[in-house]
């Protein structure tokens, strides 16, 4: 347990809320979720987008929320002021690594290009052993589905070892998501 002897769960999504109601709905489900189940999350430190919701859903259910950004990232995504914990690093490859060592496991909910970076970086360091950690994709409302068959294409094509796609177990909703990450709590 690598936060506060808490199992603690590395969260990568957008800092904005998406087009579909769902996205923010599937965030604040998972944070509420997380913390209701007494484990800790550790998110970018925005206090908007999916980022938030989740953050103050976890908040509001009594959670600890640890909150790493940039400090370049400052002003722009509007640091959240009611974490248990902010971190100010200096990059976001500092950042991705502060998460990887704060986190036990690690889900993705809808985002950008920041959230591909964050979701594909820790995807690779488990499929290469770097650590061990669960890697779970929620993905709400199809949101992931032209992305999944791309992973498939990149297998099927020879690019992509059938040990790789398995690093990354794929959820449909929040809840399944959370008997995933129970699983793996039970074995720290």
């Amino acid at each position: 347990m690598t936060s506060g002897g808490r199992f603690s769960i590395g969260l990568f999504c957008g800092s904005r809320d998406g087009r579909r109601p769902g996205y923010r709905e599937a965030a604040a489900r998972l944070g509420k979720a997380i913390a209701m189940r007494g484990w800790a999350l550790v998110y970018g430190g925005s206090r908007i987008g999916l980022m938030a919701a989740a953050a103050d859903a976890a908040r509001n259910a009594g959670g600890r929320v640890i909150g790493v950004i940039p400090h370049g990232l400052v002003k722009r995504e509007i640091v959240h002021d009611d974490l248990s914990e902010l971190r100010i690093v200096e990059t976001m490859s500092e950042r991705k690594e502060l998460m990887a060592e704060l986190s036990d496991a690690f889900v993705v909910l809808p985002g950008g290009i920041g959230t591909m970076d964050e979701l594909f970086e820790v995807w690779t360091w488990r499929y290469l052993g770097i650590h061990e950690k669960l890697c779970v994709l929620i993905n709400v409302d199809g949101f992931y589905d032209a992305l999944l068959t791309q992973v498939e294409r990149m297998r099927e094509q020879g690019f992509l070892a059938a040990g790789a796609a398995d690093a990354l177990l794929v959820a449909t909703d929040v809840g399944s998501a959370i008997d995933l990450l129970a699983a793996a709590a039970k074995t720290r």
